[in-house]
């Protein structure tokens, strides 16, 4: 008996019957498609009763998966990056004012 799931987009399932983990990548309610997308990358546009069809288990986002975030929600690896694009932008400024210091000044004369 096959196990029937709503498709979820960002949910991570396991097709039982073919042992292949995709995620839902958009679900078209008005034209009953749901877009996968599997481990190895290929994406696929299936429609609803095919979706009916699969013997589905929910799963963790698999180890090791480093495919683009679709949720919305931001990786913290990207707020790191953003807060190093910050400090190298501060230690620049530092750069520049220290250059002015080398510099004689009409105020020293």
């Amino acid at each position: 008996m096959a196990r029937e799931f709503e498709p979820v987009k960002g949910q991570w399932y396991e097709n039982i019957d073919e042992n292949d983990s995709f995620r839902v990548l958009s679900v078209d309610e008005d034209a009953e498609l749901i877009e996968i997308e599997y481990l190895d990358g290929d994406i696929e546009e299936i429609d609803v009763d095919t979706w009916a069809e699969f013997d589905l288990e929910k799963i963790e986002q698999p180890e090791g998966w480093s495919g683009a975030d679709i949720t919305g929600a931001k990786d913290e690896e990207e707020d790191e990056d953003e807060d190093d694009d910050w400090d190298e932008d501060e230690d620049e400024d530092e750069d520049e004012d220290d250059e002015d210091l080398d510099e004689p000044s009409d105020e020293n004369y």
